[in-house]
């Protein structure tokens, strides 16, 4: 790659026009954020760690026939990825409730679910990114139904994969945030990044409802030691 061109900067990665034009660079960026980025900050080597861990979890999904847009890491906080159109959406997957669920709800923090809740939220800043229901969704003309029904499917796939290699890591999934994209041939792939920015985490080896916490939430929440958790989550993930 001869030159790079920004073409957009997020709250956690800026991406590069390579001058290959189906190919972007993605640099991964220390910032971060919380609560729509009403509260900002840096983490230390978030930025490496981040692109570590979405670079090993997309291999995995990979050979588990799960269609990406990574390509692979030319430096430690660079992943060179795929160009896709996002559909703009987030995808939520929740195993337990935490977070929103529970304050929308009322159920208590820790509730397993009985089965897997996928849920769409609106990609948009300036309306809160809002929960969509399904007709919301369609009359938005957001997806198609057929590709409202892939990016469920899809998404109770990946936690399934997730949910055992996590486990076999010693970490809970409690949930997690996807985000996908069409290709230049209308492929559906998964996009954005998987990493303790997107999921929550809980260390099993831990009981205390603090000290367990192995994501974001530790900076959301100001429970400290934020890096070393990332720094925990990865260590893990390379070992397992």
């Amino acid at each position: 790659m001869s030159q790079i061109q920004q073409l957009y900067e997020g709250k956690a990665k800026i991406l590069y026009i390579t001058d290959e034009p189906e190919i972007l660079l993605a640099h991964y960026k220390d910032d971060a954020t919380a609560f729509n980025a009403q509260k900002r900050g840096k983490i230390t080597g978030k930025g490496e760690i981040n692109c570590a861990i979405a670079s090993h979890l997309f291999q995995l999904l990979e050979r588990e026939g799960i269609p990406t847009h990574y390509i692979d890491c030319p430096a430690p906080n660079q992943m060179r990825v795929k160009r896709v159109k996002i559909i703009p959406l987030e995808v939520v997957v929740r195993n337990i409730a935490a977070g929103s669920l529970c304050q929308q709800t009322g159920l208590p923090v820790g509730k397993i679910l009985p089965n897997p809740l996928v849920e769409f939220y609106l990609k948009d800043d300036a309306l809160g990114d809002p929960l969509l229901t399904r007709d919301r969704l369609l009359l938005l003309d957001l997806a198609t139904p057929e590709q409202v029904n892939l990016l469920q499917e899809e998404a109770l796939k990946i936690n399934q994969i997730l949910i055992a290699f996590f486990g076999r890591c010693g970490i809970t999934l409690v949930d997690f945030k996807l985000e996908f994209g069409l290709d230049s041939s209308q492929e559906m792939l998964l996009a954005d990044e998987i990493s303790p920015d997107t999921c929550r985490l809980w260390n099993q080896a831990e009981t205390d409802p603090d000290k367990r916490v192995m994501d974001k939430d530790r900076f959301r929440r100001d429970l400290g030691n934020v890096e070393d958790a990332y720094q925990q989550v990865l260590a893990k993930v390379l070992s397992c």
